[in-house]
């Protein structure tokens, strides 16, 4: 790609290029189970930069159709959707800046990390609250790019619904600005002719005429990552037309962002957090409908294989914490010790209620804990255990975070394989659901943790699988299959937050059928006509693709 990286310089590119081995070796892996190896990766530095590289890739399209841009930040994608054979644009080098921030929004370039980025909202007491649960790692264009979700989405929604304004380039190497707007605004963007008013009108036309299938489209839980958003965009009751909702969960795959605007929430900064200790699933028939009637800001969970592991690897959070943090975990879970007396739990379950006042709180925490004191439930507010013993419940929050990466650095003899990590089903379907996931789990035997968003039924399953051992590799696809038949028997979504990658992709068909996935397609084409960006990810995945690129080694 040397004559590639020339070319690019002569345009007055002025970020750097790279395609030494070790650097597209890095880049040939995110945080899922396939690998891809590149041609170059890129570091542009500025908004023209990404311009001048879409145009000549653009240009130089008819003469390599293999061509194609993926953009990439932190590389935390659980689905492959961060890996490609061609150009890959890492964000984090450069476009890494806070531009602006008040107490109702934020304005950042995709390479900024979460935990950054937070620091500086938490300066105005507010929140973007629709991180994931890896947001110590993740970055903000990866967070817009999957819709993601996490721990707070129970009560604030996914990410799509804080995304005010984007800056997009597009496949004809422009940089536009996209926001929603009234049917007014769009008739006279419509009556223009040009690339953008294009692709308003073709959206708009494809939204119109099948206005009613894609309304029914939407799958039935309360969120999904599957698919492009077309059931958001136009909305003939209010008038209002959003094209960002196709380019947020789009995965890169209809243009590149390069300045994302972020709507604030206010920060809550009383907390209280009620655990339980379940033994027997089927109490969550009561537990669900109970905790659901108090509106919590969270409901979380992690299951046996969960806790076992973050005892087992204790020490690893020396690393994490720090010594002072790590003795305070220690002593923490003593009180809990004695409840492990009792018998390992199937479930922990975490429900947490904000509000600006500690009164509030304690109210709320008290009445659910009395209603729900027979399921082994013990609370905290900030910070402090009232009920039974002293200690801090930060220890749950902790595994619950940490589990992937724990899985990921320390079971040396198998890996994390997350195929069937991220399925979605209503809570009220949990009690008939889990034991049949769980029974699939087996008949597979497959060592999985089991861990998720109780009250969104969104679960994050993550097997561990020595993929080098081709008895082991041929469990994927047929236990994947009976995974996602069950899911879609429940009307569930096989993605709530981790979006189609390389490893949902091939599922469209099975999640929306014929009709919607030809639409999804239509999408594609009207954006990226040429294919340029991200290409074998959503509408346009491939199981026999997808399969040969499973990582052979680790």
């Amino acid at each position: 790609m040397d004559k590639f990286a020339d070319e690019l310089k002569k345009t007055g590119f002025k970020g750097e290029t790279d395609f030494t081995e070790n650097t597209l070796e890095f880049y040939s892996h995110d945080a899922s189970l396939f690998e891809i190896k590149p041609s170059i990766v890129v570091f542009p530095k500025d908004n023209d930069d990404v311009k001048k590289l879409v145009t000549l890739v653009k240009d130089n399209k008819k003469f390599n159709k293999d061509l194609s841009i993926t953009s990439r930040s932190a590389g935390t994608d659980m689905a492959g959707g961060a890996i490609n054979d061609s150009v890959i644009i890492d964000f984090t080098k450069h476009f890494n800046k806070v531009e602006s921030v008040s107490s109702t929004e934020a304005t950042a370039q995709p390479g900024v990390f979460y935990r950054d980025f937070e620091k500086e909202t938490l300066k105005h007491n507010a929140l973007m609250p629709s991180y994931p649960a890896s947001r110590d790692l993740a970055a903000v264009g990866g967070i817009a790019a999957n819709n993601s979700g996490g721990e707070k989405s129970l009560e604030y929604g996914k990410t799509t619904e804080y995304v005010k304004k984007l800056h997009v380039v597009l496949a004809d190497g422009n940089e536009y600005v996209l926001k929603p707007i009234h049917k007014d605004q769009l008739d006279e963007i419509m009556s223009q002719d040009n690339f953008i008013s294009d692709i308003y009108r073709k959206i708009y036309q494809l939204c119109e005429k099948n206005y009613d299938l894609i309304k029914s489209a939407k799958p039935k839980v309360s969120k999904n990552s599957m698919g492009y958003n077309l059931w958001d965009v136009w909305d003939r009751d209010t008038k209002l037309f959003d094209i960002t909702k196709l380019i947020v969960g789009s995965e890169g795959t209809l243009g590149v962002m390069t300045d994302i605007t972020f709507r604030l929430v206010p920060y809550k900064p009383h907390s209280g957090l009620l655990v339980l200790f379940l033994r027997d699933i089927d109490a969550l028939g009561e537990i669900i409908p109970k905790v659901l009637e108090y509106h919590p800001a969270t409901f979380e969970s992690f299951d046996d294989q969960t806790l076992i592991l973050s005892i087992k690897f204790m020490a690893s959070f020396l690393k994490m914490l720090g010594l002072k943090k790590f003795i305070k975990l220690l002593f923490s879970l003593i009180p809990d010790g004695l409840q492990l007396i009792k018998g390992i739990p199937k479930l922990i379950l975490m429900v947490e209620f904000n509000a600006d006042s500690e009164d509030e709180v304690r109210q709320k925490v008290r009445q659910l804990h009395k209603e729900l004191k027979k399921h082994r439930a013990r609370y905290e507010i900030n910070g402090f255990e009232e009920d039974p013993t002293e200690g801090s419940s930060e220890k749950f929050w902790i595994m619950r975070r940490q589990s992937f990466q724990l899985l990921r650095s320390k079971v040396k003899d198998k890996h994390t394989a997350p195929f069937i990590d991220d399925l979605i089903v209503r809570p009220e379907f949990l009690t008939k659901f889990l034991p049949k996931l769980r029974k699939i789990i087996k008949k597979y035997k497959l060592f999985a943790t089991i861990a998720g968003h109780m009250g969104d039924g969104n679960f994050h399953i993550i097997p561990l699988m020595k993929l080098e051992d081709e008895k082991e590799r041929a469990k994927l696809l047929p236990a994947m299959k009976e995974v996602n038949e069950l899911v879609l028997k429940f009307e569930g979504s096989l993605s709530g937050e981790h979006n189609d990658g390389l490893v949902r992709g091939p599922w469209l068909k099975n999640q929306f059928g014929d009709e919607v996935l030809g639409l999804f397609k239509e999408v594609k084409e009207i954006f990226d006509p040429e294919n340029i960006f991200n290409p074998h990810k959503k509408a346009d995945a491939d199981w026999d693709y997808t399969f040969s690129h499973i990582r052979d080694h680790f």
